[in-house]
């Protein structure tokens, strides 16, 4: 998968109600949900993306509640990889349930500035700065975990396995 996008940089320990907040969770609709995304850091945060523009975060993203709305709600705004220093883990596993291509690079974040153009290369693990010149590399997605990327998610890959075995 390769996605060429605008970086929206946020900080450290953004959670999922940042994310998304409780008030907006009335709906599992993408659309909805991402005409809400990130409300809870800044709102109207969502009107300056465009479709495969990618979320830059420090350590942590995605902590606090575990919400599958949190990574449909990104994806609902057109983001579809983030990628961060770190994630909760439980973001980190509902983040590729849901379809979300998730991205660890450490300490390399810092080479990536809020409004810089990123390519991401998923197939090679590789981040190059368009706007800098700067390359990240990062570990590639295990097969399993592409698996699920490639399906859509968890319930469609479910869904494929099961017609498969009719």
């Amino acid at each position: 998968m390769l996605v060429t996008g605008k970086a929206h940089k946020v900080g450290a320990h953004i959670d999922t109600d940042a994310i998304i907040p409780a008030r907006f969770l009335v709906t599992t609709d993408p659309v909805a949900l991402g005409a809400n995304c990130m409300e809870g850091l800044e709102p109207g945060w969502v009107k300056r993306v465009h479709k495969n523009d990618i979320v830059v975060a420090e350590e942590n993203f995605g902590c606090g509640s575990s919400r599958e709305h949190a990574p449909i709600a990104l994806l609902g705004a057109g983001i579809p990889v983030v990628v961060a220093r770190s994630f909760a883990r439980i973001f980190y596993r509902n983040g590729f349930n849901m379809g979300l291509v998730l991205l660890e690079v450490g300490d390399d974040v810092a080479k990536l500035r809020d409004g810089d153009k990123l390519e991401v290369d998923t197939e090679n693990g590789r981040i190059k700065n368009l706007t800098t010149g700067d390359v990240v590399q990062c570990n590639k997605i295990p097969p399993f975990m592409q698996e699920l990327l490639d399906a859509g998610g968890l319930v469609p890959y479910v869904r494929k396995r099961l017609a498969e075995k009719q």
